[in-house]
Order: structure tokens, then C-alpha cells, then sequence
């Protein structure tokens, strides 16, 4: 359509109305459609999912006339996503963050102090690990969402059949336990691979149970390869051979889900998802007694060593991208869907499998309706983040990343001398700290 001078497109309005529109060839501002892309991993409980993609995004257009676009991918390849959307300038105007990624994409996130401070607030304050990963100094470089967690889901009847009334306490006893399973054709399943939940999930709090850690508190000397570690290197490889599925090296954040579902395995450090899939499903996953597989499931903290019991918490981060030409609907759209109302739809959809990012959802009725969940509630309260004993930042971030400390461990297991290992991984954690 050929150009038209501002003053013709005066004269077309006053005397031609929808003419004039029509001449000039742009809609009336009013009628411009407000859109946000949200991009999230791909939720292990499918119906939060289906709420955010249907009822919610419904709500969202007749609460705030925001056309909401959620979009959904593997988490495994959000990382490249996030990083190839700042690098074009180009993309989801929110982005999920898991863990400490925030802490990596700092400078090139919006600041949403005013609007994570408000929201804090008005849910009771923020456990110590949301603040942590949201802040960059005084600078808040987003909005935390949800935490999760990890707890072993073991089968109950499969344990007692091996002698054990309750799940082993600490790692000397699992070790026990873990042969006597392994030997019956049902090992304990985990992953030693490039996974971005359960590895990092399972060996941190690992490490950290043997006295071993990254770096100093001061976040700057590197002390990996200590006596610590190598002792936890030592224990992990006679762990791995003789109470693992030695299949785990190659395993993501789903196979171990499958293969607990499946029968293959007796145990695996997870979220809620198998247990929440099995009682959805109880005609699908039975036992070999042909009874409802969630009956015979119940979760344990991972066990203690001689340096305590720890967990990595599942830290969920909406992080406002600041190339995004939206961000006032952007972070419109985010004070609605932490508003109660909004936000209680979506963590009842999640039955357990996470605790909000504020205190108050601690106190909310999804934790009474099933006992077998309700030790996931608190999980926030005691976790460590990655980088301990410095704090979760870039580098630490990097660090996790790389899977550095995953694959210490990977190599171990695959014939590297656990000294070797050790000194390897405080190489590539020290590279990583000097950048």
C-alpha cells in the first residue's frame, strides 16, 4: 500500500472513519494484540502443563487482555535456548531457569526488583535458596517460581523382602541394603550422565555428605581435591558396582523414572513424578503381585555420611530477558500468576511435587490430602546449593553446567583412579573460578 502523509490520513479520519484505517494501512493502537511468550521445560507432571496451556492462558487474556504464549521443551535444551535468544536478541520474553542458571545470563536480564520484592512480601517471604539464585548483589534478576526437590522413592515391600523395615539411614547401610537388592535383579538406579536435575541432584549432596566441596566460603580458593573427596570418589565406584544399574551413565532425567515404573530398578533420588504418575495410573503400573504400584512406594532423604545429610534443591527462576520489547506485559503478567488465586490453581495441579518459592505455600491443603508427599513440603528449608561453601553464583553455575563434578565421579566409575578423578575435577572447577 502506497504511503499517505500524516495530514491526508487527518483529513481521512475526520471525515472517513474506518476509511481512514483503511488508507493508512495500520490498525487503531486500541485494537494492537499485547502478547507473552513464556518458554518452561517440559513439566514431569503433564496436567500443570495442560492448565498453564489451556484454562490459564484463557484467564490470562480476559484478566489482562495479554495473549499468553507457553511454550514447552525438554529442559536438557533450554540452557542452548536461553543462550542462543540472547545472543540474537530475539526470543521468549520469559524464560524458566533452573538451579543457578540465572547467575550465568545476569547482565543480560531486566531487573524486576519492585515486582519480586512485592511478591515476597505478600507470600511470606522467600526461602533463603529463591533469594539467592534471583539476586545478583542488590540487583534481582528474577522472579523466583517454585522450588523443588529430590527424595529416593523406593519400593517399600522390595526393601522389607531384603530385610530392611525402613530405608537406610546412612550410606554404610544403603551400601548393604543395595547389594542384597542388586543381587535379586533390583538394583538401585541413577545417573552419572549430562543431565541437568538428577545427576547434579544426586552427586553434589553426595560429595557434600563426605566432607568434600567446591571452593572456600570466601568463593575463590578451590579446595575440591581434598581427602574428602577422594574418599567419596573411592566409595562412589564400589557404590556404583556393586548396587547400581551400571546402565546410569548414560541416563537422563527420564530413564530412571521409566525404569522404576517399569520394575528394573528399586530405588532412585527423584522428584515426585513417579509416585504422582503411578497413583494416576493404577491400572497401568502394577506390582508383580499385580496390585497398584503407588501402594508400595514411599521416599527417604538421601543418606547421611560422616559429614551430615544433605539435598540440592530444584530451584525454579522466571528470568524477564532484556531484549524483550514486552516487558511491562511481561511482568504484568507475572504479578497475576503469583496471585493467589491464579497461582493456587497451578501448585494444587502439582500435587506435592514442588513447595512454593514463599513460606505461606508451606501451609497450603495439597499437603495434607497425601502422607507419602508430604516430606517433599520442607525440602527448601534444609538444602544446599551448588558452589558450597561459597555462594551459588556464575561461576558456580558454570561449574554445574559443565557437569564437572557429575562426570569426576562418571570418570571414576569408568576405570579413572579416584586420585586421578579428584585432581582432574579441582583442575577444570579452578578454570572455571579463575575466569
Amino acid at each position: 500500500m502506497a504511503r499517505i502523509a500524516r495530514r491526508r490520513v487527518l483529513t481521512l479520519s475526520a471525515s472517513g472513519g474506518m476509511a481512514a484505517i483503511l488508507a493508512s494501512g495500520r490498525a487503531p493502537a486500541i485494537a494492537q494484540e499485547i502478547g507473552v511468550h513464556w518458554l518452561r521445560w517440559a513439566d514431569f507432571v503433564p496436567a500443570s502443563d495442560t492448565l498453564l496451556k489451556g484454562p490459564i492462558t484463557q484467564e490470562c487474556k480476559k484478566a489482562l487482555g495479554i495473549t499468553l504464549k507457553v511454550e514447552t521443551v525438554n529442559a536438557n535444551d533450554l540452557q542452548s535456548r536461553i543462550t542462543s535468544a540472547i545472543q540474537s536478541g530475539a526470543g521468549a520474553d520469559i524464560i524458566m531457569g533452573f538451579g543457578n542458571w540465572p547467575q550465568l545470563y545476569g547482565q543480560s536480564l531486566a531487573d524486576v526488583g519492585d515486582l519480586a520484592e512485592e511478591l515476597g512480601k505478600a507470600g511470606g517471604g522467600y526461602y533463603d535458596v529463591s533469594r539467592q539464585i534471583a539476586m545478583i548483589g542488590n540487583k534481582w534478576i528474577g522472579v523466583p517460581f517454585t522450588t523443588g526437590g529430590a527424595m529416593i522413592a523406593y519400593r517399600k515391600s522390595w526393601l522389607e523382602e531384603a530385610g530392611y523395615a525402613t530405608f537406610p539411614e546412612t550410606w554404610e547401610i544403603f551400601r548393604e541394603a543395595g547389594k542384597k537388592l542388586k543381587a535379586k535383579g533390583r538394583p538401585i538406579g541413577q545417573t552419572a550422565g549430562h543431565t541437568f536435575g538428577d545427576a547434579p541432584g544426586w552427586w553434589y549432596p553426595f560429595l557434600w555428605s563426605f566432607g568434600g566441596k567446591e571452593v572456600e566460603a570466601d568463593g575463590k580458593t578451590v579446595v575440591l581435591n581434598s581427602k574428602e573427596t577422594v574418599e567419596s570418589i573411592k566409595y562412589a565406584v564400589t557404590l556404583w558396582k556393586e548396587t547400581m544399574d551400571e546402565g546410569g551413565l548414560a541416563w537422563d532425567d527420564t530413564n530412571n523414572n521409566r525404569a522404576f515404573l517399569s520394575q528394573t530398578i528399586s530405588a532412585t533420588n527423584n522428584g515426585a513424578s513417579i509416585y504422582i504418575e503411578a497413583k494416576k495410573k493404577p491400572d497401568t503400573y502394577k506390582t508383580e503381585k499385580n496390585t497398584p504400584m503407588w501402594e508400595d512406594i514411599r521416599h527417604a532423604p538421601i543418606p547421611k555420611g560422616v559429614a551430615g545429610q544433605y539435598n540440592s534443591p530444584g530451584v525454579f527462576t522466571d528470568m524477564l530477558m532484556g531484549y524483550s520489547k514486552n516487558q511491562k506485559a511481561a511482568k504484568d503478567f507475572l504479578r497475576w500468576i503469583h496471585s493467589k488465586p491464579i497461582y493456587d490453581q497451578w501448585f494444587t495441579s502439582q500435587q506435592g511435587y514442588t513447595s512454593g518459592a514463599t513460606k505461606d505455600w508451606a501451609k497450603h491443603a495439597v499437603w495434607d490430602v497425601d502422607p507419602v508427599l508430604k516430606p517433599f513440603r520442607d525440602l527448601p528449608q534444609y538444602g544446599r546449593l551448588v558452589g558450597y561453601a561459597g555462594p551459588p553464583d556464575r561461576k558456580a553455575a558454570e561449574v554445574v553446567s559443565k557437569y564437572i563434578i557429575v562426570d569426576m565421579y562418571a570418570k571414576a566409575i569408568q576405570g579413572m583412579s579416584a586420585e586421578d578423578a579428584a585432581k582432574w575435577a579441582h583442575s577444570e572447577v579452578t578454570k572455571a573460578y579463575a575466569s
